[in-house]
């Protein structure tokens, strides 16, 4: 037996989803081999990411997320744009909402399509560190935005070995057991960085990753290097927006502003 399920092919600064409704629960979400074969980039729709939105006790909706390894996180910055901006679309919740996420509850406010999130609480800081790649110090600092992020200030991001280094740290042993997010920072002036970033998840670079936007720029000014609001510019070259208040521990009141881009809508079929 087989069923069709609507989905909206979506991006966020070339971070890109398949967002489907699924208030009714009908998407598979247990079959992890199909949604590792729907997200593959040359034999399936090819994505980021499956974001669904579902029924939520606490919020407007709740937005689950999977990435193309098969596996579920807590939180996606660019992906939570995309289904913020859906969700207003098809009448599920107003142009100002609240949802629920694996990380805590998001506020986003739709506005064509740019749309700025209020993130959850960042947590879990490390200042100042350093790790040993192949005999090489690199310094590091973290935290954790939804989801963990290294971040590495570096000298020439273009040249930069991404994957290698990137793979390294993910997979490092101070980051074990499920590992962490890799970015890699240029900084480009007071206020403004470049960023590219390893994707946990995708295992591999992808063009922007939305919490690692936001964790470069929380990083960036808590040490020191750039002053708020940062605008940052990932491999896409689109420029998203990170403000927040710094506070003696961390930070508070954590927006990430941008894109949600339609692309195509389709169908996907399931046999059950």
């Amino acid at each position: 037996m087989s069923k069709t399920i609507s989905f909206w092919k979506m991006h966020g600064a070339a971070n890109d989803f398949l967002v489907i409704d699924d208030r009714e629960r009908t998407f598979p979400a247990n079959d992890e081999a199909w949604r590792r074969a729907v997200m593959a980039r040359r034999t399936g729709v090819g994505s980021d990411g499956i974001l669904l939105i579902q029924p939520s006790d606490a919020a407007d909706f709740r937005m689950r997320f999977f990435n193309p390894d098969g596996g579920e996180v807590d939180m996606c910055g660019n992906g939570a744009r995309c289904i913020a901006r859906l969700a207003f679309e098809l009448g599920i919740a107003q142009s100002t909402m609240r949802f629920e996420t694996g990380a805590g509850i998001v506020r986003a406010e739709v506005s064509g399509e740019i749309v700025r999130l209020t993130m959850t609480e960042p947590h879990d800081w490390r200042l100042r560190r350093s790790l040993n790649i192949d005999g090489k110090t690199y310094a590091y600092d973290f935290v954790n935005s939804g989801v963990p992020h290294v971040v590495t200030v570096v000298d020439d991001l273009k040249t930069l070995d991404v994957d290698r280094i990137g793979r390294a740290i993910r997979y490092h042993a101070d980051f074990a057991p499920k590992g962490t997010n890799a970015n890699f920072v240029q900084i480009t002036g007071p206020n403004s960085l470049s960023l590219r970033t390893y994707e946990r998840g995708v295992e591999g670079e992808t063009l922007a990753c939305g919490t690692g936007i936001v964790a470069a720029g929380l990083l960036a000014g808590k040490t020191g290097r750039v002053q708020k609001p940062v605008q940052i510019t990932p491999a896409s070259g689109d420029v998203l927006t990170v403000d927040y208040q710094l506070t003696d521990d961390g930070a508070t009141g954590v927006t990430l502003k941008g894109p949600a881009v339609h692309v195509f809508k389709g169908v996907l079929e399931y046999n059950e």
